[in-house]
């Protein structure tokens, strides 16, 4: 079993990102998908998630925090979850993890995104 994310980065304030989560070694399409942070000093929150249901996912959830500038999407043919993150802000800075929920939890690896001017 495999996550791997990518595209995490230095950006401006108010700039984007785009980060990517390549799953194997399980039924992606089964698997709801999720997105959570961790920064210095602090718990690991949840981000972003979207359920299994369909070829690009179900219902989705974000933290309140993020609403209206993050969007989850998934593709169940490319067995990939993305987060789209718009009009980003020195408090997104931190590790963002992807993860995998079914019968198990997976967790990848990690990427770093740095907010600063």
């Amino acid at each position: 079993v495999q996550l791997v994310e990518s595209g995490g980065g230095l950006v401006q304030p108010g700039g984007s990102l785009r980060l990517s989560c390549a799953a194997s070694g399980f039924t992606f399409s089964r698997y709801d998908m999720s997105w959570y942070r961790q920064a210095p000093g602090k718990e690991r929150e949840l981000v972003a998630a979207i359920t299994s249901r369909g070829g690009r996912g179900g219902s989705t959830n974000y933290a309140d925090s993020v609403k209206g500038r993050f969007t989850i999407s998934r593709d169940n043919a490319k067995n990939t979850v993305v987060l789209q993150m718009n009009s980003l802000k020195p408090e997104d800075t931190a590790v963002y993890y992807c993860r995998a929920s079914y019968l198990y939890h997976y967790w990848g690896q990690g990427t770093q995104v740095t907010v600063s001017s």
